[in-house]
């Protein structure tokens, strides 16, 4: 077996699963998950129309193998909609490819990247940098890929902006690739332009490739939407978007995950070798999908109103929630990250047993770095189900901080 394999960690909901372990949760509620981060809004009817008529169409979907790089239609949607939301001129041909969806994407992108074999001394391997606490998957695929993860913390007191500057210059002329995540997960915080300048600054330098994972673009509480990394390059002047490839998905934009569909776009030498990587991995897209894929990319109204029900949603919970807690509306998004005061796994724990509603453990998320688990003392809350579900648990969870943590 491949001996990296060893080098995972359990995942952070096998870890809830064996945190909550011999608990049995207070009878006189009803279970309300805000655990995982899976959008629970009605997809679009005109989405699951698209599937099925490519299934029952002449020739049907299923009829044919598709090709890596997607059909051209669907690779001009991406661009139109890069086009639309970012004001960018790309190259269906060249500058893009879909995926099945980004999680696929953020693992078989750093198994291009990763070149394991650069060690100057014995032992060393290279680094992929990541925010922390993070998307467990960036660990994975860099673990996986032959190098160690080097993790920067978040900084509560700048919007939970991790702290690039506090990284030696010794890490960075190792690192072969960089993960950032904005809007955050699970922080919601959206990079500004000052960061993505300083990030390229030292892409350039030490000549790393940026990750830029933007999965929850389209969920956001701002007038102003969040600025993506191709857009950031851009208005810098870096027009060829060197060392830079964003991902991005419908799961979470158009409430299909089931779905598994998104696309890379960004730097087309990356590009060209991601194609032929993924070529022989085999992960290209079902033509069924890519069909509804098409109508979900050309098509914003459902955008709005999903992002309107979100609006709404958090302007109710989260001044209830901070009654009892250090909490704050997020930039972008779907969760709550709230500061317990405490331990946040026995914080979790307690509020399952004798309320009955999940809460992720802030620890969970982030690893043990240079002397501190940036996430402990957090929990995060994902509002993905309907306004009257998220209401009930957050007046629980009032009730529960008022009788117990008061």
């Amino acid at each position: 077996m491949n001996p990296l394999l060893s080098l995972l960690q359990p995942y952070p909901f096998e870890r809830l699963r064996q945190l909550f372990a011999g608990v049995t949760p207070n009878p006189a509620y009803s279970p309300i998950s805000l655990g995982i981060g899976e959008p629970k809004h009605a997809p679009p009817a005109f989405i699951q129309q698209a599937l099925v008529a490519s299934i029952t169409g002449s020739p049907s979907g299923l009829a044919s193998y598709p090709a890596t790089a997607g059909e051209p239609k669907l690779r001009e949607a991406f661009a139109a909609w890069l086009q639309k939301r970012y004001g960018l001129s790309l190259n269906p041909a060249t500058q893009m490819l879909p995926v099945n969806g980004s999680r696929e994407a953020l693992f078989s992108l750093t198994q291009t990247v990763i070149n394991p074999d650069t060690a100057s001394s014995p032992g060393e391997k290279p680094l992929v940098v990541c925010p922390n606490p993070f998307y467990q998957i960036y660990e994975g695929a860099a673990l996986l890929a032959g190098a160690d993860a080097y993790y920067v913390a978040s900084d509560p007191a700048r919007n939970f902006a991790p702290d690039w500057d506090s990284v030696p210059e010794a890490v960075w002329a190792r690192t072969q690739q960089l993960f950032v995540c904005s809007p955050g997960n699970p922080t919601g915080a959206v990079m500004p332009l000052s960061e993505w300048q300083k990030l390229f600054a030292l892409s350039d330098r030490f000549d790393f490739v940026i990750a830029s994972d933007e999965c929850y673009s389209e969920i956001y509480f701002r007038d102003e939407p969040p600025l993506g990394g191709l857009e950031a390059a851009a208005r810098l002047g870096r027009s060829d978007f060197k060392n830079l490839i964003i991902l991005t998905s419908l799961s979470k934009r158009s409430n299909v995950p089931g779905m598994r569909s998104g696309f890379v776009a960004g730097d087309a030498a990356l590009i060209k070798q991601y194609l032929l990587y993924r070529t022989y991995h085999g992960c290209a897209m079902s033509p069924v999908v890519q069909a509804a894929s098409i109508a979900a990319w050309q098509d914003e109204a459902h955008v709005v109103d999903n992002r309107a029900l979100y609006r709404a949603k958090f302007a109710q919970v989260t001044p209830l929630l901070a009654q009892v807690m250090n909490v704050a509306l997020p930039d972008a998004g779907f969760y709550l990250w709230a500061d317990v005061a405490g331990d946040d796994t026995a914080f979790a724990r307690e509020l399952y047993a004798l309320y009955n509603v999940t809460v992720l453990p802030g620890s969970f998320l982030a690893r043990e770095a240079q002397g501190h688990n940036p996430g402990a003392g957090r929990i995060r809350m994902a509002l993905v189900a309907d306004t009257a579900e998220c209401l009930e648990a957050a007046r629980r969870i009032v009730q529960f901080v008022r009788a117990h943590h008061s």
